[in-house]
């Protein structure tokens, strides 16, 4: 017995190409913005520190990596006419935003309140990402084994990033988390 394909949830719908691009623009100019102030950022070295004790090594990292995601979203958005006059589309009409950046705020809250400090930080980074995941992945209706499988994949993801983010920061930066 084969599974039907399920329906898009709203945040699978694909935008306007317009509205890529300009998520794009914004973007693109956020990581200058980023890379500007850590390049201002002091690196030590004229104190005989290494490369990877500068302040800026990390933030410098997000805003490449926000820069070429953003010129990537720009591509998709050109190549898909984002500027035709049918590029603009029709607005999508999101229904249940607010209440999803209220549902994304209270459980980065119970993360940092209630998890941190109360259990070790992979198990509280599992806890909070695997939460996040089958919250923002719900959808009323759905088969029991359907929903099991996308619970599983919820706790697969928070379980690899509390460990990847745990060795990361504790390997890698040499910074103890909580």
């Amino acid at each position: 017995m084969a599974d039907e394909p399920l329906p898009l949830l709203p945040h699978e719908e694909r935008l306007p190409p317009r509205s890529d691009l300009w998520v794009a623009a914004g973007s693109l100019t956020f990581s200058a913005a980023i890379l500007t102030l850590t390049f201002r950022m002091p690196t030590y070295t004229d104190q005989g520190g290494q490369i990877y004790t500068a302040p800026g090594l990390v933030p410098s990292f997000y805003g490449v990596v926000i820069g070429l995601l953003s010129l990537w979203l720009a591509g998709r958005a050109l190549r898909a006419g984002a500027l035709s006059a049918a590029g603009k589309g029709e607005p999508r009409e999101t229904g249940n935003s607010n209440a999803r950046f209220v549902l994304a705020a209270g459980l980065g809250l119970i993360f940092i309140v209630g998890l941190i400090g109360r259990m070790p930080f992979w198990l509280a980074a599992t806890v909070f990402v695997t939460v996040f995941v089958a919250a923002f992945e719900w959808q009323p209706g759905l088969a029991s084994t359907a929903r099991a499988r996308r619970f599983a994949v919820a706790l697969a993801i928070g379980l690899c990033t509390g460990i990847l983010v745990t060795l990361v920061f504790e390997r890698v930066f040499l910074v103890r988390l909580p």
